[in-house]
This record gives structure tokens, C-alpha cells and sequence, in this order.
């Protein structure tokens, strides 16, 4: 294979010193901290459990660690042994949404909320669980060109919600505010520049920096009400199913499914890490890590279930902090999996990260949730997007905007399937997987014939 990436300083199995992986750990919490508190403070926020919030990001947190553990030690066959950062993912927050809001619409407590969202999380992680015996086989349903048109669904479903925090939050007074949208926009700009930035360093820390600096300007001139951190007691403990656990299984599929997805994503992750880390990327070890790595991102969204959080992925974007410190030491994975453990402990940091303002979060987010549609649509490109492929991605985006714009429209079916189809990604990815496996593939074109049909759409 032909050298694509600058030499490793340190190979996997190799020991770097303690400053060495404390730096580069430190790059890792940089490139993911803000992933991991991302979805827990917008579930929070639009859900209502704001007396939960603290609570929640330190389980976000400490989960995580937990997690990034086990993906890099690999005890047995759960694991990839890779440096594979694990945090919550983005692609269940529309679902999630919508789950909560049923349970909140009919009178529900904020404990009663959460035990849904938790048992929905657990039950979920064995769908993806399963699934890791079965990456091979089931290669025909979860295609690239499902995968794409699904990932994008994602981002495309929560740009409203960035939007909504840009502008200063649901049901926020001073909503749509020009001091909002000037701070809000303003987070969104620093953010792109830095991103812009010639300096590798900078562009990983873009949007911890866009949020920093924007919470400390409204931090100066306005004031951030800590007064909430008063009532935190000085260590998080963490408890088991500390608000019970549920089930609802018209509101369960919609998640199975989007396990399926990330699983398929998860697979092209650790295929990048292998990559950069210079491991095989074909043969009997390989699938080996891929199936271990899927495997344990199940059983960590099962722990995540349980331990008051919700699923976990592996994330990509610390592929590219090993590509850039050439240390690719599972030595380095430890580290950053004690470090997320051990700020987990403390409530005061979620208390402290609960009041970033709404229009900084929206600010952020709305680029964050953006670029997931943008690398949807990079995978989608990537794949000979023919007339029938075409046809495919058209139908099933166009399903997934449709109940986004109009939800009502759905109404009149029963209970059970408008729940499956209101949640965007679960519209977009049936939509695909259906078309997909009953359109007849195109023949294949001779020179001659392809020559003439260059122009069609």
C-alpha cells in the first residue's frame, strides 16, 4: 500500500513515556469532549430535565471513559484493542426526541422520561450486539449507499435543533433576540476560521475554542448564573438504573434501527484508525477488530443504558488526532479513558457546562450537525450514484424531510408505525433498505451504449 500518512512516532504496541500520552490524551479530550456533552445537554435542554442535567453529563462523561476502555484493552472478543474513542452519539438525538416528548405530551415526570430513554437504550444495544455475528452476511442490506443517505438523514434532521439553540432555545423569552443571533452566528464564524486554519492543532480544537470564547464573552458582559453548582454534591456516584427503566416497543424500533446504521459506521471508523495506526486493513485480524470493535460499541451503549446515559459510538474524528501526533499507543487510549472517568466523578463539571448558553451551544452545533450531513454526502459520492441510485437517495431524503416539514401527515396510521416513520433517519434508512433490495439493478453498459447515455440523469 502506497504511504499515505507522516511515520508513527509509536506503533500500537509500543510504550510511550507518561508526558508523551498525556499530550497526546489531552488531544483526544480536545477533539471529543464537546461530542460527548453535546447530545446530553440538547436532550436535556428540549426535554426539560434541567435538575438532572449535571448528573447526566458526568454519567456522559464517566461512560465514555468506561467505554474507551474496554475498546482499547479488547477483553476478549469484546473490543477492537485499537485507540478507538468511544462518546455519546449524535445519530439517536431525533429519536430520542421524539420518544421523550410522547412520554412528556402525556404527563410524564422527568424520571419517568428518562427511565424510557434508558430502557430504549439498552434494549437497543442488543439489536447492535447481535448484529456484530452477523457484519459479513448482512452486508447487503446495510450497503455504502444506505449508510450514506442515512448518516446524512442524521445531520439533516438536527440542523433545527442547532438552529433553535442559535436563536436562544425552545421556548426561550428572549428567542430570535438579536443579541441571540449576533452571539450565536458570531461562535458559528470563529468556529469556521479556525477550521480554516492552517495549523493542524487549531482546527482540532476549533470548536472548543468557538465555545469557550463565546461563553466567556457572555460570562463578562452579561453574567452566567452558577448558582445551581451550590446544590451539586462534590462527588457523582454512580448508580445503576438510578430512574428505573422502561419499554415502549412502538418507540423501540426506531432505535434498533439506527443501531444498525452506526454499527455499519463504526466499522468505517475502525477501518480509518486501522489505517492510521498502519495495521492490516484486510485479512483474518482485521475482521477481528471490526467485529470486536462493533461488539463493544454494543455493550457499551448497554452499559450506557444502564449507567444513566445514552448510546455510545466510536468516534472518528480522533482518527485524525493519531494521524497527526503519530502516537498510536493503546497506551494513550488508557489514558484518555482515565481522564474522562475521572472528570465523570465530579458534578460541578456538568454544572459548569450546563450553563453555556443556548446560543453558543446552537452555534456550534449547527456547524457540527451540518458537516455529519456533509460527510453523508461525501460517502454518497464516493458510491456510482446511477439512475438508480440516484432514485434511491432522492425517495428516501425525500421521506425524511417530508415528516420532518410535515409530521401531521402521518396522523392517521396506526400508533405504532407513525412512531417507526416520525423519526427522519428511521423514514430515510427503511425507505433506502426497501428500494434497495426490491429496484432491479441496472445492466451493465457496454462502451458503446454507456457513451450514449452520459447525459441521463
Amino acid at each position: 500500500m502506497q504511504e499515505q500518512h507522516q511515520d508513527l512516532l509509536y506503533s500500537l504496541h509500543d510504550k510511550p513515556n507518561a508526558v508523551a500520552c498525556l499530550t497526546a490524551a489531552l488531544q483526544h479530550m480536545l477533539a471529543s469532549f464537546i461530542g460527548v456533552i453535546t447530545p446530553t445537554l440538547i436532550i436535556s435542554a428540549t426535554l426539560g430535565l434541567t435538575e438532572h442535567t449535571a448528573y447526566l453529563i458526568c454519567m456522559a462523561l464517566f461512560v465514555s471513559g468506561v467505554g474507551t476502555f474496554i475498546q482499547t484493552k479488547k477483553f476478549g472478543p469484546v473490543g477492537s484493542g485499537l485507540v478507538a474513542i468511544q462518546g455519546t452519539s449524535f445519530a439517536f438525538i431525533s429519536a430520542l426526541l421524539l420518544a421523550g416528548m410522547k412520554v412528556k405530551n402525556e404527563g410524564g415526570s422527568s424520571e419517568e422520561i428518562l427511565s424510557l430513554l434508558f430502557g430504549l437504550t439498552l434494549a437497543g444495544a442488543l439489536v447492535e450486539v447481535v448484529f456484530s455475528l452477523f457484519v459479513t452476511q448482512l452486508k447487503r442490506i446495510i450497503t455504502p449507499l444506505t449508510t450514506g443517505i442515512v448518516i446524512t438523514a442524521i445531520g439533516l434532521s438536527l440542523i433545527n435543533v442547532g438552529m433553535t439553540d442559535l436563536a436562544g432555545g425552545f421556548n426561550a423569552e428572549s428567542f430570535a433576540s438579536l443579541d441571540n443571533l449576533g452571539l450565536g452566528v458570531s461562535v458559528l464564524l470563529i468556529i469556521v476560521f479556525l477550521n480554516a486554519s492552517n495549523n493542524h492543532w487549531v482546527r482540532l480544537s476549533a470548536i472548543f475554542i468557538g465555545m469557550t470564547l463565546g461563553t466567556a464573552y457572555v460570562w463578562f458582559t452579561k453574567g452566567l448564573d452558577f448558582s445551581h453548582l451550590n446544590d451539586l454534591p462534590a462527588i457523582a456516584v454512580p448508580q445503576p438504573f438510578a430512574f428505573g427503566i422502561s419499554f415502549d416497543i412502538t418507540l423501540f424500533l426506531p432505535i434498533a434501527l439506527i443501531y444498525l446504521f452506526t454499527a455499519i459506521e463504526t466499522a468505517g471508523d475502525l477501518t480509518a484508525n486501522s489505517l492510521f495506526c498502519k495495521e492490516p486493513v484486510s485479512g483474518p485480524l482485521y475482521l477481528s477488530r471490526i467485529k470486536g470493535g462493533i461488539l463493544g460499541d454494543g455493550l457499551n451503549s448497554m452499559i450506557a443504558g444502564a449507567f444513566n446515559t445514552f448510546p455510545n459510538t466510536t468516534f472518528g474524528q480522533n482518527n485524525g488526532v493519531i494521524q497527526l501526533t503519530g502516537i498510536a499507543s493503546r497506551k494513550v487510549g488508557f489514558f484518555v479513558a482515565g481522564m474522562f472517568v475521572f472528570v465523570g466523578l465530579f458534578p460541578a463539571v456538568g454544572g459548569v457546562l450546563q450553563a453555556i448558553p443556548k446560543p453558543v451551544l446552537g452555534g456550534a452545533t449547527l456547524v457540527m450537525f451540518a458537516m455529519v450531513a456533509v460527510g453523508g454526502l461525501k460517502l454518497l459520492a464516493s458510491y456510482a450514484l446511477d439512475r438508480r441510485s440516484s432514485l434511491i437517495t432522492a425517495c428516501a431524503l425525500g421521506m425524511s424531510i417530508g415528516v420532518m416539514m410535515v409530521p401531521s401527515a402521518l396522523s392517521q396510521l396506526p400508533t405504532w408505525l407513525e412512531n417507526v416513520l416520525l423519526s427522519p433517519v428511521t423514514s430515510a434508512g427503511l425507505t433506502a433498505i426497501i428500494l434497495d433490495l426490491t429496484l432491479p439493478s441496472a445492466p451493465q453498459k457496454t462502451s458503446s451504449t454507456a457513451s450514449k447515455t452520459q447525459g441521463e440523469v
